[in-house]
């Protein structure tokens, strides 16, 4: 009987992952399925540029998987039971379970409105392709001449920064407002603060500092200081959240849900289970959690992969990178931020501003998308086989990441 390899969620862990385990495993030892809610590739990195207006693709993952053996189950996910190692599911003609021996969850982060009032029914987020396309169709009802039309980005993590700051690039007839908890760029060097304070100022989005949402309205979002910012669409990147599926299975996770993994980013409670991605509580070899990001999902993922193949071809498993070494924010097309950080996660005096970070960033997008759609690039002519009791390379995007910086 084949060792059933599932894959939960296709974005940039996932699809990476599957295509990483069908190029390196015997198809007649193992069965890999991609488990999906959506029939497209997302780019998450790019949708705040897609809610802005901006053509962003969306391959086909029945294009993108096919003739590597891999199986596509377009579903959603409802429940992981790790005891019984089955996924309960939901598609067109009704759902049911899937069996597996290894699972790889990589069903991201969503948005997150923290219980703020309204939020949920006012406020727009692009942390997913419909709600980006929601809002973009918003922004397109706002194009009316004669009339102050205000958009309302809360949050000043990256997300919100060129969330605003897109939007404000591509529709100038709108009046921008960003609202920081703290101050705008806390997290940046000087220099690169410096920075982003001349973007917001060219592209005239308006920032609040030091200002906390109470509650979004249909036309208003109220601050804990009285005032009240007119808002014709609010946009909502104040935070993500993961599934709950894991906690709900019985999973070992953080108080925010997040699977808690060992090194080679199996589960510390159920080793048939491994993370990856945004889902994934992974400790980086600085000794320190690796946030949420793309370039995680890339290492996590490479990860993951190194160590499903080694137990069951019964290899060495090999530990690969677990690094954060730069935050890189795009500020529109041709303006962007690369800041580098040490190893306590805190920005480093030397960053890079300008046209050339922006360069760089659109490069690192080009080579996630290509990347996601050839999940089989470089296929070798040998694939290995399974160990008799099995326990249980292309250059990734984050790998390119690095380069491109260095």
């Amino acid at each position: 009987m084949k060792h059933r390899i599932v894959v939960l969620g296709a974005g940039y862990a996932g699809a990476y992952v599957a295509g990483t385990l069908a190029r390196r495993l015997s198809p007649e030892d193992t069965e890999i399925t991609v488990v999906n809610a959506v029939p497209d590739f997302v780019q998450r990195m790019r949708l705040h540029q897609l809610a802005a207006g901006r053509d962003i693709a969306a391959p086909k993952l029945a294009d993108v998987f096919v003739g590597t053996g891999i199986r596509l189950r377009l579903a959603r996910v409802t429940a992981v039971d790790p005891e019984r190692q089955v996924v309960a599911v939901v598609d067109a003609d009704g759902g049911g379970e899937l069996g597996y021996d290894t699972l790889l969850y990589a069903l991201g982060s969503r948005g997150d409105d923290h219980g703020v009032a309204g939020a949920a029914e006012y406020a727009f987020d692009v942390a997913a392709r419909p709600s980006a396309l929601r809002l973009r169709e918003r922004l397109d009802s706002l194009g009316g001449r004669g009339e102050s039309r205000n958009v309302v980005v809360v949050g000043d993590g990256l997300t919100g920064i060129e969330t605003a700051t897109e939007i404000a690039e591509c529709r100038p007839g709108l009046s921008v407002t960003l609202v920081a908890r703290g101050e705008l760029g806390a997290r940046l060097s000087a220099g690169a603060r410096s920075h982003l304070r001349q973007a917001c100022d060219r592209l005239g989005v308006t920032v609040l500092e030091h200002t906390i949402v109470e509650a979004v309205e249909a036309a208003q979002v109220l601050c804990a200081d009285g005032t009240a910012l007119a808002s014709d669409a609010t946009v909502w990147t104040a935070g993500f959240a993961v599934n709950p599926f894991a906690a709900a299975g019985g999973l070992e996770v953080t108080e925010n849900g997040r699977i808690v993994v060992d090194r080679t980013m199996r589960s510390v409670s159920h080793p048939s289970v491994y993370a990856a991605g945004d889902a994934a509580y992974a400790i980086g070899d600085n000794g320190r959690p690796l946030p949420m990001s793309c370039a995680s999902a890339g290492y996590t993922g490479m990860q993951a992969t190194a160590a499903i193949v080694g137990r069951l071809t019964g290899r060495k498993v090999a530990n690969t990178k677990l690094v954060y070494t730069y935050n890189h924010i795009s500020l529109g097309r041709r303006d962007g931020i690369l800041q580098m950080v040490d190893d306590e996660g805190q920005a480093k005096p030397k960053y890079m501003g300008g046209r050339k970070p922006a360069r760089i960033k659109a490069g690192i997008l080009k080579m996630s998308l290509w990347a996601a759609s050839h999940p089989t690039f470089g296929m070798p002519k040998r694939k290995h086989r399974l160990a008799a009791a099995p326990d249980a390379t292309a250059e990734n995007t984050a790998a390119y990441a690095e380069k491109a910086v260095e």
